[in-house]
């Protein structure tokens, strides 16, 4: 990844910190909620998907927009997750592009189970 994109990636997460506003007492509060709204936002987004699947809607611009800020509520959490972990966002970016190269490289992209 190059420097810029890792500096877009932290800056983005040190904008993101500014703008908490949940429960972040004790050593893991601000984890766990910031986990379990990742969660929730992604049901948001698998929800709206769902319907286009069933038929209830199309894929229109509108639609298509409303998928996109799901995307962004769940990049906000999981940079907050990251955060709340200490870790640098770029970093869990590039931890996980390495991951896929390699999995690619070694053929196992497809499958099942994290270390494959």
């Amino acid at each position: 990844m190059s420097s810029s994109s890792t500096t877009k990636f932290d800056h983005y997460q040190e904008i993101c910190a500014t703008l908490r506003k949940y429960p972040s007492e004790g050593d893991t509060m601000g984890l766990v909620y910031c986990t379990l709204a990742l969660g929730g936002e992604a049901g948001e987004l698998q929800n709206k998907v769902k319907k286009l699947m069933r038929g209830d809607k199309k894929l229109t611009p509108e639609v298509r927009n409303e998928l996109l800020q799901e995307c962004g509520d769940i990049m906000w959490y999981l940079a907050m997750v990251a955060w709340e972990l200490g870790c640098p966002f770029s970093m869990v970016a590039e931890m996980n592009l390495k991951k896929l190269l390699d999995r690619n490289e070694r053929d196992v992209i497809k499958g099942d189970g994290d270390n494959r």
